[in-house]
């Protein structure tokens, strides 16, 4: 993560998402997130199955759930 994306108050909150594959995995979780109110940023790493969210307030991890159910994949958890 940049700095430029670690604002001051903002909240970094890492998950776990299973399946995510390849390029166009993580971006349909980044799109699915990055649309919940609050969200500053997103970055998701099929690799690793992590997906790094920064925003400005705590997420309900229920409207995140929705989100990745959203996009085809499973929120397998906080990391």
């Amino acid at each position: 993560m940049t700095a430029s994306t670690d604002t001051a108050g903002s909240v970094t909150t890492v998950y776990r998402v299973s399946g995510m594959s390849c390029g166009h995995c993580e971006g349909a979780v980044s799109g699915e997130i990055s649309e919940l109110a609050g969200v500053v940023s997103v970055k998701a790493v099929a690799a690793t199955g992590e997906v790094t969210v920064v925003s400005a307030t705590p997420l309900d991890d229920e409207a995140v759930r929705a989100a990745v159910d959203e996009a085809g994949f499973e929120l397998a958890g906080r990391a």
